[in-house]
């Protein structure tokens, strides 16, 4: 894998070109996924506040993860600071756009290919200062193959209806023989508006939010463990959506095990369809 990086001007801090000969990353084990960096660019404001920010992309697993550490500092001074940061970014294979988010976050990984990453990235630090806000952008040539899928899920409705309950089945599967049964499977309306989750199913609960000894639950997401997940064995969730006169999406999504040992690196995540609201 390698790497090239460059940045560009935006208003409000000064970036400075800053090219890089191949970026290297260890190699990962078999199967597990990779992340690869470069340096991106150099954001730069007044009095000598700087933020170094570089891009980083994951592969080998059915996401594409993308990131934005920074480290910052300022004129006369060596220390340097972890910085957060955050954003906006895109990715392009062959001058087509095939993935973009939100720092840091993660899409469909589409494949190996060499990607131009750009974001739009606020880079702040307290101890040193800075809170700068800029274009960066790096090359990445990612190798590991789209990862094939182990899980998947579907629901029978594609739409809720506006000021009633609507019910909807959703089927999760796993149909790779790797990993074992445990899912934990969730969906998410969108708050503010209302929308209510429910089931009788009793593996699933609305989570509860706040500090002990309160109880309140949220009305608008589900939660449920699945223990039981086989290939040739899905689970079916039935649940209740009730909207009111402001419409929701409900979303969905799944946390599986891949158990590996004793290592840390054994789950993956899984989006699901989204219903919207007419």
């Amino acid at each position: 894998m390698k790497a090239l990086a460059g940045a560009a001007l935006l208003p409000l801090a000064l970036v400075t070109p800053a090219w890089g000969g191949p970026a290297t990353a260890a190699a990962p084990k078999a199967g597990q996924p990779a992340t690869l960096c470069a340096v991106a660019g150099t954001l730069r404001g007044d009095h000598g506040r700087h933020a170094v920010v570089s891009l980083c992309a994951g592969s080998g697993t059915p996401r594409f993860s993308v990131s934005a550490p920074a480290s910052c500092g300022r004129a006369g001074t060596r220390v340097r600071y972890n910085c957060r940061s955050e954003g906006t970014w895109t990715a392009a294979r062959s001058g087509k756009t095939l993935a973009a988010g939100t720092l840091s976050g993660s899409v469909v990984y589409p494949g190996p290919g060499t990607y131009d990453i750009t974001a739009t990235v606020r880079v702040r630090s307290a101890p040193a200062g800075v809170d700068l806000t800029g274009t960066v952008r790096a090359t990445l040539t990612l190798t590991d193959p789209r990862a094939e899928p182990t899980h998947a899920i579907t629901v029978d409705r594609a739409a809720l209806a506006r000021n009633a309950t609507t019910t909807l089945t959703y089927t999760v599967r796993r149909d790779s023989e790797e990993g074992d049964g445990s899912g934990r499977f969730g969906l998410i309306g969108e708050a503010g508006t209302g929308v209510r989750i429910a089931t009788s199913d009793a593996r699933c609960v609305n989570p509860l939010v706040g500090a002990y000894p309160a109880k309140t639950r949220l009305p608008s997401s589900l939660d449920c463990a699945l223990t039981e997940l086989q290939p040739g064995h899905p689970e079916r969730v039935t649940v209740r959506v009730t909207v009111g006169g402001t419409c929701s999406t409900v979303v969905s999504k799944l946390g599986y095990w891949m158990p590996n040992g004793q290592d840390l690196e054994t789950g993956g995540m899984l989006e699901g369809p989204k219903v919207t609201c007419v």
